[in-house]
């Protein structure tokens, strides 16, 4: 099965983390754990990323030293990280040797081919970008950044350019032909109408001026020059995987194997972002592994924003949701339930997306306090009050007049690899959807009624009657317990620690380690859900009710926080 290997952005240590970046990397958490549990070798990889002027200003504001401020909020982000449960396989810091040494020799390779080049510039620099907007696009700005509003700076330098234009006919043909997956839609149209306007040289490099901070990696060579921040930090995705171990995420180009399966000429590569970075994942990093002789990413998928309360997150309206925040909401009512509401509500496509609190409620007590964890409570309390807390035996002849239930598990299955294949990661909801036919199945069948009458018909001396009447209760409830299990299988991706404690309460052993919800599967989805399989319910099998997963949220009170 073709590897899969997903990144984030890394992320500027000018400041602390907040839901923009903790949306981001949850995507790509999910994205890991999807592929994880199809069956595939993951890499997850995200970071920081150190040099940036703005860097150099903020840890001058504070007192301290650019790598003092960095190492701050680089631990900042990690310790965010491990609160959200993200399960990235390497973190990356772009003032690490491994990296700076690496991006030194991609660029003089750059520089060795001719397609880095010294010569002079004169633009309109975006300090809060920390890159060159042509003309065209200052002037579409009124000459602000199109990013943060803030004014563009007329700058006249010689600098070393990278040659983007000779890629401009290579580019159009990948994105617009598929092989290199520009997603959503409207991001692909928005990159190849901004190729056909024309593509020009972009600068890279900037000369030390006297008083300027040593911080950044120098121009091979020219150590008069520093490497602009974007053109190095783009490396980082591959200097963390060219290593003899990990290339197996990143083939070279002209390699073959199953790892380059992932599409003609393609590495099996996804990049995820927010909307603002996608030119530089989709035209200018692809173009430099092009001229470096190296495989495309597969997908550069570019997500819209999150807003607040419906106005735009701003630090001077004190709106911006920063990772306090986040982890009262996780305080309250779980971090899973946070994980979730942030995956399924969140900006996946091209338009954002609102956090607001009544909707979280919303959201909460619908998909998880009365959907998965209502199910599960009812489920396991009808196993225990009516099996011992075990659960019942099959019926052969009534499973075969259900066999629609087989089908359909098969089907939300091959639905879930389906939209995982094509970078869907809302897939997760179609746990919620089989919830929802077991609820519907739970309120046609009535399995408590049914007890009832059999309890009846053994009072009356029925016994016969009785246990055919017990084997239909205990047919139903494998069942809905069955399903329930394959559900959760679904849903694991985003609500990894509520599923493990699903399958610990049912002795369910689908993890290597049941008390880690990160430990690896013992098998392949396809395998896991196989319904009444090897790894299905059995017979006998303990069944421990437990409180719910989900409490009841109550919309009246206050937002945490």
């Amino acid at each position: 099965m073709t590897p899969y290997y997903v990144t984030t952005p890394i992320y500027y240590v000018n400041d602390r983390p907040h839901i923009g970046h903790c949306y981001t990397t949850l995507i790509a958490d999910v994205a890991a754990r999807m592929h994880r549990l199809i069956g595939r070798n993951v890499f997850f990889l995200t970071g920081t990323d150190e040099h940036a002027e703005k860097v150099v200003v903020k840890a001058a504001e504070n007192g301290v030293s650019p790598l003092e401020w960095a190492d701050r909020n680089a631990a900042e982000f990690r310790k965010a990280f491990a609160f959200m449960n993200f399960s990235n396989d390497d973190f990356v810091r772009t003032t690490e040797e491994r990296h700076k040494s690496k991006a030194s020799a991609y660029i003089q390779k750059l520089v060795d081919s001719g397609d880095i080049e010294l010569g002079d510039y004169e633009g309109w620099w975006d300090g809060s970008q920390e890159e060159y907007l042509t003309e065209t696009v200052a002037k579409e700005h009124d000459y602000k950044s199109p990013v943060t509003g803030r004014p563009l700076e007329k700058r006249k330098e010689q600098n070393y350019f990278f040659r983007l234009d000779k890629y401009a006919g290579w580019l159009e043909e990948q994105i617009a032909g598929g092989t290199i997956r520009v997603l959503p839609e409207a991001r692909k149209n928005e990159v190849l109408g901004r190729i056909r306007q024309g593509l020009q040289k972009v600068p890279v490099s900037r000369r030390i001026k006297a008083g300027d901070a040593d911080w950044g990696v120098r121009m091979p060579n020219d150590p008069e020059h520093r490497v602009y921040v974007w053109i190095e930090a783009l490396c980082n995705y591959l200097t963390v995987v060219d290593t003899p171990e990990r290339r197996t995420w990143w083939p070279k180009a002209g390699s073959t194997g199953p790892e380059c399966e992932a599409g003609v000429g393609c590495a099996p590569v996804v990049h995820l972002m927010a909307k603002d970075i996608v030119w530089f994942h989709a035209v200018i990093w692809p173009a430099m592994l092009k001229a470096l002789g190296e495989r495309a990413p597969r997908t550069v998928y570019a997500h819209a924003y999150f807003i607040a309360e419906g106005r735009k997150m701003s630090k001077s309206l004190g709106n911006f949701i920063e990772i306090d925040q986040l982890r009262a909401y996780a305080g309250k009512y779980s971090l899973d339930a946070l994980r979730w509401f942030l995956v399924t509500q969140g900006p996946l496509g091209a338009n954002d997306a609102d956090f607001a609190y009544q909707r979280f409620v919303e959201v909460y007590n619908a998909d998880l306090a009365n959907g998965i964890g209502n199910a599960t409570s009812r489920v396991s309390n009808m196993i225990a009050k009516y099996f011992e807390g075990k659960v019942p035996g099959r019926d052969g002849t009534v499973l075969t007049g259900n066999e629609h239930w087989i089908d359909r598990a098969e089907q939300d299955v091959g639905a879930f690899l389906w939209m995982a294949e094509r970078c869907e990661w809302n897939a997760v909801t179609i746990g919620c959807n089989i919830v929802a036919q077991i609820d519907e199945y739970i309120s046609g069948t009535r399995p408590f009624e049914l007890a009832k009458h059999a309890a009846k018909l053994a009072a009356e001396g029925h016994a016969a009657q009785a246990e055919a009447r017990w084997a239909e209760i205990g047919t139903i409830l494998y069942q809905c317990a069955e399903q329930l299990r394959i559900a959760s299988l679904l849903l694991y991706p985003a609500m990894p620690e509520k599923m493990a404690e699903l399958w610990r309460r049912w002795n369910c052993r689908h993890l290597v380690d049941p008390g880690d919800c990160n430990s690896a599967f013992v098998a392949p989805l396809a395998e896991l859900a196989k319904w009444g399989g090897k790894h299905g319910l059995k017979p006998g099998q303990e069944v421990v009710k437990g409180d719910a997963l989900f409490m009841r949220a109550d919309a009246g009170e206050a937002a945490p926080g």
